[in-house]
């Protein structure tokens, strides 16, 4: 708080990892509350929850550690690691013994999503308390929990990586921060090293975060900090990849830790390390030798996998058209809508107003003469070293990082969980100016009043409150009415339950149905939305595209029992637009080949099941439409 006005509340500042933890409880239980209903019923919505929570159970059953195929689909290979499943484990089996297996794999996947949070919380509490002040840590964590982005991700019930990856992230701004170079060094190349072992989803983060540290050994040619970095960037990949990397891992594929990726950050590591090993005495040399280093190791990548300079998924063409291109997620944000945009825009939008501001009252500050203090002193962040420049070049890597989290938004959505993230301490910075500004009045009702408004409307922008000022929310249509009523219903453990009731057998469904009902039912399926399962994807999706003797010949393939559909499930609004006159569209109609036997569902079910009979007499083929392009996702 500014001036005398911080004393009172200096245990704030001691005692800030024990508040954080309580904020982040208090936090905790109110989003427990708030999804108890999806708790009680086991509602993992998202694809990648369902077959994290397959890839827990198998662990615990016995399947093998480096063994990362999901044998309830045909042929899964699954790129993910064995790190994220280890608090879920852990909590199942420590809860197990206690409440019995079923309450303890719910406590399990509501507790497990939480752990990160916290993670990510001490870390901006942090990075705000060195940058800002030591009290604004609780505006920086308040921004932190009003992004509807990342937050989702550490929702309970959200088992996907990307809430730890979210952590991981936070640490590296946190390490960009530290004014001692050792645990620096050591910081962001461990937090690096964690979260390639994920995934590579943050590789681009990750990259800025290391260029940003050989920058400031160019800058300052302080040693400590690059050489940490790099040994522990090459020993914690090399960890990695030993202890969790899948048998299928071991190939040179993209998409993972792999000996691509393993051989890439070790010689990045090494370089970083040789680099302040030598220590020229210039900047000039010092820039000069990191970037030759840079180019031997760009160009050395370039010849040894030449196959991973595109996209990492290495997907077909096909795969492309009938299945990546309709993935929402990995649409620019621009093609979400107005009221989307708004409320993940907003949050990165006032970090980076907050960073700008920072930058210039930083430089301003440093380009003061010696002995200059600060109008405010106590209010100055903890930081405080010999460079005066060092506050104007830490808030200038955090910036960067936000910039270049928001900037990834005009790509694809998926992009704003980091953006609201790196956004959060410079959006707290943006609030502190305003309350330090208007409690520099003498009169108290100006000053309780005026932070109140300026908490009021900085979080109303944050949760996106103004896309209310443009009027009403354009009323919902009778189809996306539909839509959002299957994709609803059909995950539930009450709509599952008729199908679990079925003989087991293997299940032809929609893509993204498959993991679903491998996680509820003892059914098995084809395939789930994961790309390295390209075949099975692409069979699937012709098969309800195409014509009813194709879909019969797939079934076959893969020996399926049941075909089993969900009416205006959205993957089922691009069959019946795109494929008009295919399978699934002819049977949306009711036109059912002989060769499916309905199986009797409750009236209210919003499934249709058929058991597949193999000794029916073939039909003949009927002849498609001229095949539908160019429509979106609806």
């Amino acid at each position: 708080m500014p001036g005398d006005a911080g004393a009172p509340f200096k245990f704030v500042d001691r005692q800030w990892r024990w508040w954080t933890a309580l904020f982040w409880l208090c936090l905790a239980a109110w989003m427990i509350w708030e999804n108890w209903a999806r708790i009680r019923g086991f509602g993992l919505g998202d694809t990648d929850d369902n077959m994290r929570m397959m890839q827990v159970r198998g662990l615990l059953e016995g399947q093998g550690w480096y063994d990362l195929q999901q044998h309830r689909l045909a042929g899964s290979n699954i790129h993910w690691s064995r790190l994220v499943d280890l608090p879920i484990a852990g909590l199942k089996l420590l809860f197990t013994p206690l409440f019995g297996g079923r309450t303890a794999e719910t406590i399990a996947v509501t507790v497990a999503p939480l752990l990160p949070m916290l993670v990510a919380f001490w870390a901006v509490a942090l990075t705000a308390r060195r940058l800002i002040s030591p009290y604004a840590y609780l505006v920086a964590i308040a921004f932190l929990a009003c992004g509807g982005s990342v937050m989702g991700m550490w929702q309970p019930l959200r088992l996907d990586h990307h809430g730890w990856q979210l952590a991981f992230l936070a640490w590296t701004m946190a390490a960009l921060t530290d004014p001692k170079p050792l645990r620096a060094g050591i910081t962001l190349g461990a937090a690096t090293s964690l979260s390639l072992i994920v995934g590579l989803e943050m590789l681009l983060y990750l990259a800025l975060a290391g260029g940003i540290a050989v920058l400031i050994w160019v800058r300052d040619g302080e040693p400590r900090r690059l050489f940490a970095y790099g040994v522990t960037l090459a020993g914690g990949c090399a960890f990695g990849y030993l202890v969790f990397a899948s048998e299928a891992n071991r190939l040179p594929v993209c998409d993972a830790l792999s000996p691509v990726w393993l051989s890439a950050m070790v010689a990045a590591g090494a370089v970083a390390a040789l680099l302040a090993r030598a220590n020229p005495g210039s900047w000039r040399k010092r820039l000069a030798i990191a970037a030759l280093g840079g180019v031997v190791i760009a160009v050395a990548f370039a010849l040894v996998w030449p196959h991973c300079l595109g996209r990492l998924e290495q997907s077909s063409p096909e795969l492309e058209r009938l299945w990546l291109s309709k993935v929402r997620e990995a649409m620019p944000i621009w093609r979400h809508g107005w009221s989307t945009a708004v409320i993940t825009l907003t949050l990165p939008f006032a970090g980076l107003v907050g960073g700008l501001a920072m930058l210039h009252v930083t430089n301003r500050e440093a380009r003061q003469p010696a002995g200059f203090a600060p109008a405010v002193e106590q209010d100055r962040p903890l930081v405080q070293g010999d460079d005066p420049r060092a506050p104007f070049l830490r808030w200038l890597a955090i910036t960067l990082l936000a910039l270049l989290g928001t900037g990834l938004l005009a790509w694809q959505t998926r992009a704003g969980p980091a953006a609201q993230l790196l956004s959060a301490v410079g959006a707290g910075a943006f609030a502190w100016i305003i309350i330090t500004w208007v409690m520099s009045f003498k009169r108290m009702i100006v000053r309780v009043a005026g932070v109140a408004v300026a908490l009021v409307v900085v979080v109303g922008l944050a949760q996106g409150w103004v896309t209310k000022l443009g009027g009403p929310a354009e009323p919902v249509s009778n189809y996306r009415r539909d839509v959002n009523l299957a994709n609803s219903r059909c995950p539930t453990l009450w709509a599952m339950g008729p199908i679990q009731a079925q003989p087991r057998g293997m299940v032809m469904t929609f893509v993204d149905l498959g993991p679903r009902l491998i996680t509820v039912t003892h059914h098995d399926a084809i395939t789930g939305p994961y790309h390295r399962n390209a075949q099975q994807i692409v069979d699937v999706m012709r098969a309800f595209r195409g014509t009813p003797n194709n879909a019969r010949a797939t079934a076959e393939r893969y020996h399926a029992d049941y075909l089993l559909i969900c009416p205006m499930m959205s993957e089922s609004t691009i069959y019946r637009a795109e494929a008009q006159g295919g399978f699934y569209d002819r049977l949306s109609r009711g036109l059912v080949p002989n060769w499916l036997t309905p199986v009797p569902l409750p009236a209210n079910s919003p499934f249709r099941m058929w058991r597949i009979v193999r000794t029916a007499p073939a039909e003949p083929d009927i002849p498609l439409p001229a095949p539908f392009t160019g429509a979106p996702r609806r």
